[in-house]
């Protein structure tokens, strides 16, 4: 028998939050699951714990691989998946216990090839009062883990035009909104995504492998529901040359996104990308951070990724006031 719902659990020095995320999935409400646990290589003791739930539960696979980064350990948890919708987690975060449940009644209800919920917002300001305060953050228990939903009067939306809805806008004006490209924020069909695989070796790859599944014309059920919980890094500091790699991988994406969209999407699906997406990540993760880039060679590296995406035509139509603003930044930094 296939289970019902397969989840990708990929790991990798994270065997102080392992068994919390583990835990989540263990703990759901919905039974019928496999969680495939995709060891990438890690030195510490992830892979040994991930081995530990598999030994008491079947329903845990384990896979051990040679690292190969995040999106090599999702693509290789996906040769293992046997039920007929999926879904990511990451394994410093963990989700609530109603998660599947409700995942899964939507899907089933409204018969879509996606199901988006949100992640809780109010999560991390907790951690960060709580560690003001001293506590242990790793030992808080979260806003709303325990509050039960009755999946019958759980509101939701049903859409065949997911560019209507898909947006890289946090505040954004959409009634119902799939905030952002997470790719661990939804419940998908398992034949819709079989075949769309994460590009490896860069950082932020769901933004262009969520492009790519949006050019799949996916129906989506959407709910606002606060399903999960995503644990932030509050020591990272967004500089130097951490920084310029950064940019340098969402240049990367944007390219290889681009040039999709260039090949396959109409000019509507075009015009709703740019707008709602490729201008977006310009503006927050690229344009308004290039003046941190310092080092001459960074700078001259920065220049390279920019012309050669210029020359494809990238940055030829700003959608408002502030793009046209940061199209000027962008070209200013090209000749100085």
């Amino acid at each position: 028998m296939h289970p019902k719902i397969s989840v990708i659990i990929p790991i990798y020095n994270v065997e102080k939050y392992l068994r919390r995320c583990l835990d989540s999935i263990k703990n759901q409400t919905f039974k019928d699951w496999q969680a495939i646990c995709v060891d990438d290589g890690t030195p510490d003791n992830s892979g040994k714990i991930a081995e530990e739930y598999a030994a008491i539960d079947k329903r845990f696979v384990v896979v051990h691989k040679e690292n190969g980064g995040l999106s090599d350990a999702r693509n290789a948890g996906m040769k293992y998946v046997d039920g007929e919708y999926v879904m990511y987690v990451d394994s410093d975060d963990f989700i609530h216990p109603q998660t599947m449940e409700i995942a899964y009644f939507l899907i089933q209800k409204n018969k879509t090839d996606i199901v988006s919920w949100y992640k809780n917002t109010l999560y991390r300001p907790q951690l960060s009062l709580c560690k003001k305060l001293g506590f242990d953050i790793d030992a808080v228990k979260p806003v709303g883990i325990n509050k039960h939903f009755n999946i019958d009067k759980i509101k939701y939306f049903v859409t065949n035009n997911i560019f209507e809805h898909a947006t890289e806008i946090s505040k954004s004006k959409i009634k119902w909104p799939i905030k952002h490209c997470y790719v661990w924020r939804h419940l998908f069909k398992t034949d819709l995504i079989r075949d769309v695989d994460f590009i490896k070796g860069i950082l932020f790859e769901d933004f262009p492998w969520w492009s790519a599944v949006m050019l799949k014309k996916p129906t989506v059920t959407i709910t606002k529901l606060p399903l999960y919980y995503y644990y932030p890094n509050l020591n990272s500091i967004d500089k130097g040359s951490g920084l310029t790699r950064k940019i340098r991988n969402w240049l990367i994406g944007l390219k290889w996104s681009f040039e999709l969209y260039k090949k396959s999407a109409t000019d509507y699906e075009m015009k709703k990308w740019c707008e709602h997406f490729m201008w977006p990540v310009i503006i927050y993760q690229i344009a308004r951070k290039l003046k941190y880039v310092t080092e001459p060679q960074d700078i001259k590296e920065m220049k390279m990724y920019l012309i050669d995406l210029s020359n494809k035509g990238v940055f030829d139509n700003p959608t408002d006031k502030q793009s046209k603003k940061y199209q000027t930044l962008i070209y200013n930094f090209i000749k100085e």
